[in-house]
């Protein structure tokens, strides 16, 4: 590992099937599908809280909340299903998981079944990853009075700062998560997969996995190689980096997208006038940031976290857009706007929509599946080494999260011993599979995906020139070859490629400009690229 060190218990994770002693209650039990009627949670419409699980059949398996002592307490997984939409044509299920950690896959199965032609021949599956939202044992973590801070920038006085909320965000979490926490790991939840295989009936399963939810599918093939066939890891994490070092890879792929951003707009000052070389933008750029950090601009209407724009929030929304090719003309019209709202001291009405759209509020949670998972794998203990970090990466990589990718978390202060090493990742006994990663991918950095191909043995396809997280549906050659694949076994070669979402069709100077021909608010050119891009809602 590049940071941290593999953990240094004396308990290893056994390889091979694991349904031992112990066991055979769970693995005898059955699910009982019924149509989803889940209770309404306080505050939700009743008729969207309906229409969310409506189409999907949900049941629920009963896990050992510790499977070394089986005997003991026990977990309820819900679990849902979308059934093959052509019967004669079932080969079996599906099971699904969008990522995370921390997020619930229990809602995955209706839009990829709306989208995916495998949805033809798999009942689609989802379900909440132990300790998620909405199960009956969730795992909780105590929400402090004021959020804590994550400057993108951060002074020096701000570091001792970020450390302690993170210390105190610990304590938080342990406090509320007592027993549970330290049984919420990845290869759990795999063991739980398992189970549910079992509960369905499935000799086999066959897999779809994004960001996160590569790693679990590959801990399940390692640790249940007879019960696994197709297999799909969609932007794949890097199959030996720590953690931190995957947080930090984020901010460097990020910036590597920003930098081609910069030469994008440069070469047309003819549409933007943010200036001819891409030294000349980023200096635009980062005067606009020291700006909007000086007078930050309201935002009525925005999430509540966010009341204005300053220069954190820029650093997030170049961060988040960058990487999107297909958005490069969006987000140079908005730093524009931008500068016109310093002028006028306010946001015009079509940035303000267009913001909702990019940022849009997330309710506040205290599910703490996040900071039990991370922590299942050592971080560094110094927190000098993260106000190092950070110093470099408030200055070389502030764009995204920016420093606070290098930043200590919950996991630096650690008040349990996981139970178990990770599992050592391998693939002997199911058959190969594909990893789709992109050139650019924003949360999993692209060496993650040729080096899971390599440890697993599976197949690549490499998405050129693509900022994308996640590829299945939103790459039309990426999907065909998954399709083929899952629907009829055809893997492509060892190593492939696609070509990645087109960047927008703005010309260069030396080209009659069209920029005027583009049409339409910031607001509408978003959602048309929507439109045009579907994706599967990954974490």
């Amino acid at each position: 590992m590049a940071a941290g060190t593999l953990l240094s218990l004396t308990t290893p994770v056994a390889q091979g099937e694991q349904t031992g002693a112990g066991l055979n209650r769970f693995y005898s039990q059955r699910i009982t599908w019924a149509a989803c009627d889940q209770p309404v949670p306080p505050g939700v419409p009743a008729d969207f809280w309906k229409q969310q699980w409506s189409g999907m059949d949900c049941g629920t398996v009963m896990v050992p909340m510790d499977y070394r002592g089986p005997g003991g307490r026990t977990l309820e997984i819900i679990v849902t299903r979308v059934r093959a939409k052509d019967p004669a044509k079932r080969q079996g299920a599906l099971l699904t998981n969008p990522g995370g950690p921390g997020i619930t896959g229990l809602f995955f199965p209706k839009g990829f079944a709306r989208l995916s032609a495998a949805a033809e021949s798999f009942d689609v599956i989802g379900f909440g990853p132990r300790g998620t939202r909405f199960n009956k044992d969730e795992l909780r973590c105590e929400v402090p009075d004021q959020a804590p801070d994550r400057p993108t920038r951060p002074t020096d006085a701000q570091l001792a700062v970020i450390a302690e909320q993170a210390r105190q965000q610990e304590e938080m979490c342990q406090r509320a998560g007592g027993e549970l926490r330290k049984h919420v790991t990845t290869a759990n939840t795999a063991r739980d997969m398992d189970v549910i295989r079992a509960a369905m009936g499935e000799r086999k399963i066959n897999y779809y996995g994004a960001s996160y939810g590569t790693y679990l599918g590959a801990v399940y093939g390692s640790l249940f190689p007879s019960k696994l066939n197709r297999s799909v890891l969609d932007s794949s994490m890097h199959p030996d980096w720590s953690y931190y070092e995957a947080s930090k890879s984020q901010a460097i792929a990020i910036k590597a997208s920003v930098d081609a951003w910069l030469a994008w707009v440069a070469q047309r000052d003819n549409a933007y006038h943010l200036g001819r070389t891409a030294t000349e933008v980023h200096t635009a750029l980062e005067k606009l940031r020291a700006e909007l950090e000086r007078t930050p601009v309201p935002w009525n209407g925005g999430p509540p976290d966010i009341p204005a724009v300053d220069g954190d929030v820029l650093d997030l929304i170049v961060g988040m857009d960058a990487p999107g090719r297909p958005n490069w003309d969006v987000l140079a019209r908005l730093l524009i706007q931008f500068q016109e709202a310093l002028q006028t001291g306010a946001l015009s009405p079509d940035t303000a929509a267009a913001l909702k759209i990019m940022v849009p509020a997330e309710p506040k949670t205290a599910i703490g599946v996040w900071e039990a998972v991370t922590c299942e794998r050592d971080w560094p203990a110094d927190v000098n080494e993260y106000y190092r970090q950070m110093r470099i990466f408030r200055e070389k990589y502030p764009y995204g999260e920016g420093a606070m990718s290098a930043a200590p978390t919950p996991c630096t202060f650690r008040s349990f011993t996981p139970t178990e090493r990770p599992v050592d990742l391998q693939r002997r006994g199911y058959p190969p599979g594909l990893v789709l990663q992109a050139e650019f991918d924003p949360a999993t950095k692209y060496e993650g995906g040729p080096a899971m191909a390599r440890k697993l043995r599976d197949h690549l396809i490499t998405a050129v020139d693509d900022g994308s997280h996640g590829l299945y549906i939103g790459n039309a050659c990426v999907t065909k070859r998954v399709d083929d694949y899952l629907l009829r076994g055809v893997l492509p070669s060892k190593q492939s490629t696609c070509a990645g979402a087109p960047r927008p069709d703005v010309p260069a100077d030396a080209q009659p400009s069209r920029a005027d021909q583009r049409g339409g608010s910031l607001a509408e050119q978003l959602k048309a690229l929507a439109d045009r891009h579907p994706k599967l809602p990954i974490g």
